[in-house]
């Protein structure tokens, strides 16, 4: 059960995670995964936390078709240009070759708002506010599983607008009250909030608002975006609406997303030598209660407990693993590899002596302060106040991580430098002069724009921005 090295090899120990945590393993077609059920309820609760928030900032949940016709897509120049190499497409279908190709969906502008036109009529029917959670494609020439692959879960949502400012105000609520709040409160990922530059924007967006995460081996991952799209679709798909002065006007939208890949960076943000380490909020079970032996009252204690426990978390999300038949050692090992918070060690002589021995995942390096004997009738009461400890601790973390390797550049070779072990801030209009082609050449790239306090710049012509600069995933 032993892990790839972190220091040594960073891919490997990221493969010996996910096929050792029964996370994921590869599909039958190159590029495609199989997510196993213990990695697909990690993404279940992120599904359950970011559908919440959606819903909360007004989005409604609705399914769109996976097949959207070709010609959707060469409506507009710019966004079909830039998916065009990963594209699927499918010429027969029933035996028969189709009158016009279908494409199975990249993203879902062009389909989404061919329903727009028809559903947008005058200014109350604005803003228009949807999210779909589906399956994506896009052919993925160099896959990693939960990274890059050809086939993919997200949310993307699509919204009109009656105006440019209600569009972005949108956008923006979106990329801090959704997003960010998801990352830093759940997921205990600390992001960089900013604007991408035109070199890095969606195809046929007017701006791109992104959150970018730092890996432990100092690679950036994009976690989350969301699109201005100014009114590009809405001209090619006529989209318009009868103003309150009754004046036609195409309205303005966003779009936005997430995807599986937030598995990847779970993993590669909090875990360590001894396999996956998930944050108490997130966690699908957040306390084992595992057996030593059996013995008299001890499965009794664990049941109680397990009931105690239930009703102050919420949900079915302790576990009590009695499978003595395995050895303690191994047992142990398996769910120091999934990650699960907090497991508690119950035996017979624990019972005896009225206490039971109390395990941090978060802690496993160092197995003093990760272990503890704690009374029973205090356990249920400990173990609420430790899981918010150990959130509170993994984000505090992870962001000392992030800052640590985040170094000031004046020179985009300073940059590329600084780029090797982690991000790079250096003035934006150095990058901008030069050209993203200079340090694209070294595999670096601008991973967003921020103003010099770190907040959200309007565009990337305003003065004395900061770009942030890294290697990425």
């Amino acid at each position: 059960m032993k892990l790839a090295s972190q220091a040594e090899d960073f891919p490997r120990w990221y493969q010996d995670v996910i096929a050792k945590a029964e996370l994921a393993e590869n599909g039958p077609v190159r590029g495609t995964m199989v997510i196993r059920p213990y990695g697909y309820s990690l993404w279940e609760a992120m599904q359950s936390e970011v559908d919440a928030r959606i819903k909360a900032a007004g989005a409604e949940n609705a399914y769109f078709p996976l097949f959207i016709p070709q010609s959707y897509l060469e409506k507009e120049a710019e966004h079909v240009e830039g998916f065009s190499p990963e594209l699927a497409v499918v010429t027969h279908g029933g035996g028969k070759q189709l009158e016009e190709p279908v494409i199975v969906r990249p993203t879902s502008e062009t389909v989404i708002n061919a329903s727009f036109a028809k559903w947008v009529q005058g200014h109350r029917d604005l803003p228009l506010l949807v999210n779909q959670w589906a399956n994506v494609v896009r052919w993925e020439m160099r896959p990693r599983i939960f990274l890059r692959t050809s086939e993919f879960l997200w949310q993307e949502g699509h919204t009109a607008h009656a105006t440019q400012q209600q569009a972005r105000d949108y956008a923006v609520k979106i990329l801090y009250e959704v997003y960010q709040d998801f990352m830093e409160q759940v997921l205990a990922i600390p992001v960089y909030v900013g604007l991408k530059s035109k070199f890095e924007a969606f195809p046929g967006a007017i701006g791109s608002l992104c959150c970018e995460a730092m890996m432990l081996d100092g690679k950036a991952l994009q976690m989350a975006t969301s699109h201005e799209l100014g009114q590009n679709f809405s001209r090619m798909f006529n989209i318009t609406f009868l103003d309150q002065n009754s004046q036609e006007q195409h309205v303005w939208q966003t779009s936005w997303g997430c995807s599986t890949r937030m598995v990847g960076g779970l993993i590669m943000v909090h875990g360590d030598s001894n396999g996956l380490r998930v944050p108490p909020v997130l966690a699908p079970i957040q306390v084992v209660i595992l057996i030593v032996r059996e013995g008299e009252g001890v499965a009794a204690c664990a049941e109680k407990l397990r009931q105690e426990l239930a009703e102050l978390l919420g949900g079915n999300r302790v576990r009590i693993d009695d499978n003595t038949d395995a050895s303690f050692g191994r047992r142990s090992t398996d769910w120091e590899l999934k990650g699960v918070p907090l497991r508690l060690e119950l035996g017979p002589r624990d019972v005896a002596e009225g206490v039971g021995v109390l395990v941090r995942r978060d802690l496993a390096g160092d197995k003093a302060a990760a272990k503890v004997a704690v009374p029973l009738a205090e356990l249920p009461t400990q173990i609420v106040s430790t899981l918010a400890q150990q959130q509170q601790d993994m984000l505090s973390q992870a962001t000392s991580w992030r800052d640590s390797r985040t170094q000031e550049a004046a020179t985009p070779s300073e940059a590329v430098e600084i780029a090797q072990t982690g991000f790079a801030r250096i003035p934006w209009d150095v990058i901008a002069e030069q050209g993203e082609e200079s340090i694209a050449a070294h595999a670096v790239t601008v991973r967003c724009l921020q103003r010099e306090d770190g907040s959200l710049p309007e565009s990337s012509d305003e003065p004395n921005l900061v770009a942030l600069v890294a290697r990425s995933y």
